[in-house]
């Protein structure tokens, strides 16, 4: 069997050196706020090229965070991309604010800039671009944009952990950014975690206050905020993982070319990388007509493959009293029916990589 991802094979290649970490903690027992949660976030900005980095329970938490923090909540509205992760849209929900959904770039599966500036209305509070699959969306359109209608941009960087955009890092580039540790990321911890970046010394100030019940002062609440804190133990395993994740991005593209070589002469559809930026590929995305089937056969064959997504923001039961329909959103709504993520993860052996390669083309066909 060849799993879409195999983190057991990734920490047997560091386990001396995550379990070092583990027993550091258990030997301090500082489990929260503790000095590796603080190390971290300062390694992780200076990684990213950033001022600030806040560690939060999750990615998801991290948006909701941003968005609070930026005073989004009823009555406004965030531009997201129809094609992502739920928690894209689910967070604006969770503010109280209306995520309003723009279609992709049917090559690249990022957010469409041409149609960004016509959702725009007096309600607009803020733009979310998703770096989505591990590439960096058009985030000099999308400031360009944002700054002429005087709105912010919350960069959902929760899949390209690493990647570039005219050589800054993804997360640097808007004005808060947010991050996911989930264990299949890039950048993966053990359970959950996540992460939001800023350059504005005041937006990281209430980010700190909103992970942790709106104190400045401990046991003195300044504003409503969560418990939304980084955990010591994800902390020590991230700072082991954080000096491997360029060499386990570069192992991940080098992968791709093959892929590329081989399945793009075969006549299927692969990704595309927009110019001016560095694709750290948290996902290899293919597309064909007979997904369903070629799913099932290659998992007769012991190859895992994945649907990444299988529908589209908009047509998602929380955002049906939104008002879109299906056909509203086409080029979002057909990804949703041909996309298929193949195994991609930096360990994978040259025979595991073949074998795929040669099961999808006579499958595909």
């Amino acid at each position: 069997m060849i799993p879409l991802l195999d983190l057991v094979v990734q920490y047997n290649t560091i386990k001396p050196e995550i379990d070092a970490a583990i027993q550091e903690v258990l030997n301090s027992a500082k489990f929260i706020l503790g000095p590796n949660e603080k190390t971290f976030e300062q390694e992780a900005a200076q990684y990213l090229g950033v001022k600030h980095a806040v560690g939060v329970a999750s990615g998801t938490d991290a948006l909701v965070i941003a968005l609070r923090a930026l005073g989004i909540g009823p009555g406004d509205e965030v531009i997201v991309p129809a094609y992502s992760f739920f928690a894209t849209a689910g967070t604006v929900l969770t503010v109280g604010a209306t995520p309003v959904f723009v279609d992709i770039d049917p090559k690249t599966y990022l957010i469409d800039i041409e149609q960004v500036s016509r959702a725009i209305t007096q309600r607009t509070r803020a733009i979310m671009p998703v770096h989505l699959y591990g590439q960096a969306a058009d985030i000099d359109e999308i400031n360009k944009i944002a700054a002429e209608h005087g709105l912010k941009v919350v960069e959902d960087n929760a899949q390209a952990f690493g990647a570039t955009y005219h050589g800054t890092h993804t997360g640097a580039l808007g004005d808060l950014g947010c991050l996911s540790f989930f264990p299949s990321k890039n950048l993966g911890a053990y359970g959950d975690a996540g992460m939001v970046t800023t350059n504005d010394d005041k937006l990281a100030e209430l980010v700190t206050m909103l992970r942790t019940h709106g104190w400045k002062k401990k046991y003195f609440p300044e504003l409503l905020g969560y418990n939304s804190r980084l955990d010591e133990m994800q902390a020590a395993i991230l700072r082991v993982k954080l000096k491997h994740v360029d060499a386990w991005n570069t192992r991940r593209r080098e992968i791709v070319e093959v892929y590329n070589a081989h399945l793009g002469t075969a006549g299927i559809a692969i990704p595309t990388v927009a110019p001016d930026r560095t694709h750290v590929y948290h996902l290899y995305i293919i597309r064909v007509k007979n997904r369903e089937s070629l799913k099932e056969l290659l998992k007769q064959r012991g190859i895992a493959s994945e649907i990444y997504y299988p529908q589209p923001l908009h047509l998602a039961a929380p955002c049906r009293e939104l008002g879109w329909v299906e056909g509203s959103l086409p080029v979002a709504e057909q990804a949703a029916q041909e996309t298929l993520a193949l195994p991609l993860y930096p360990e994978m052996t040259d025979e595991q990589i073949n074998e795929v390669i040669t099961t999808v083309i006579e499958l595909a066909e």
